[in-house]
């Protein structure tokens, strides 16, 4: 581990990535009592500060035991992007590894595992106007239009995409109006920001997706009995946060925006609870399809059942082979 960063051969980082609820934290505080490393969030979610029970981020205890990166970056009211996901991976990735240890890069924003391992491409930054106006339309005629107007543009990129899938419909329609060109055209017109470094990726799949969705009703549960919407109570409660903000969008949360919206316009039965755990279980089970598939098409990956009981074990051997 002492070594420099530009050995021949080895990676300049492992990028450990996974669908929702296949256990890649576990897997990566477990990796760090057998090795000497830090982990580098690939979560999107991760970076926004009072946001913990719900994105399930590491506890204190355990960012105190091993060094974590890329967490509580941000108020919710902020933005985050790819590119600056890049910006700040790389660095980390050069100051780790000067440290002699290993970079394990944790996570399931496979829009940011892709911009790293392959470049970004040159789109153009977010603009708050065109985004308030998408906002409105949606909120007018759903976003299931929005979708439907993006295939009449871009139909590549429509097809990609799930009709209620908000923030990258609204970020394909944004790019468009901000260019005239259709996202699908831009993607792989790189910026030149250099090369992009040299990652060793291992992808936790699992063989059975029904005990998967299993594993991620149990964590919703899990995570309302942790005080879910009690954090999602304190959110609203600040004052400058909007459901139409990337904070508010994150799986889980959306949702209990909408059932705290009911609570107080007085619907409190139990069969609008239900409703409300089973729209956010099914949007979570979404999200990890989503995640599965741009897995699958990530180039030279290293598959690992997340549901196999030595899965620890594979992982522990392939990042041990890229670092001989």
């Amino acid at each position: 581990m002492s070594e420099t960063p530009s050995r021949p051969g080895r990676p300049d980082a492992i990028l450990l990535l996974g669908p929702t609820a296949s256990g890649k934290s576990a897997i990566a505080l477990a990796l760090a009592q057998r090795m000497p490393l830090e982990i580098v969030s690939v979560d999107s979610a991760l970076v926004y500060r009072g946001m913990d029970v719900g994105t399930a981020k590491p506890s204190v205890a355990e960012r105190a035991a091993v060094p974590h990166h890329l967490i509580d970056l941000i108020e919710p009211t902020a933005a985050y992007s790819a590119a600056a996901f890049c910006t700040d991976a790389r660095r980390l990735i050069a100051t780790i590894r000067a440290r002699g240890r290993l970079p394990l890069l944790v996570g399931g924003t496979m829009l940011y595992a892709k911009a790293l391992a392959e470049g970004l491409d040159e789109l153009p930054p977010a603009d708050p106007t065109v985004r308030a106006a998408l906002d409105a339309e949606a909120a007018r005629d759903g976003w299931p239009a929005l979708h439907a107007r993006l295939a009449c543009i871009d139909p590549i990129t429509a097809a990609r995409l799930e009709p209620g899938d908000s923030q990258r419909v609204q970020r394909a329609l944004e790019v468009h109006a901000l260019t005239g060109r259709p996202l699908s055209a831009l993607i792989g017109t790189r910026a030149a920001d250099g090369p992009p470094p040299r990652l060793a990726t291992i992808a936790l799949e699992p063989a059975d997706r029904a005990v998967l969705h299993d594993r991620i009703a149990r964590r919703f549960e899990a995570m309302l009995a942790a005080g879910f919407i009690d954090e999602m109570r304190a959110l609203r409660a600040r004052g400058d946060l909007e459901p139409g903000m990337a904070s508010m969008r994150c799986v889980g949360y959306r949702q209990a925006w909408t059932w705290l919206d009911d609570l107080e316009a007085g619907g409190q039965d139990a069969a609008r609870r239900q409703r409300f755990v089973d729209e956010a279980v099914a949007a979570t089970r979404q999200l990890a399809k989503r995640q599965l598939t741009w897995l699958r098409s990530m180039r030279g990956r290293e598959v690992v059942d997340c549901l196999a009981p030595d899965a620890l074990e594979r992982v522990s051997a392939i990042i041990a082979a890229h670092e001989r």
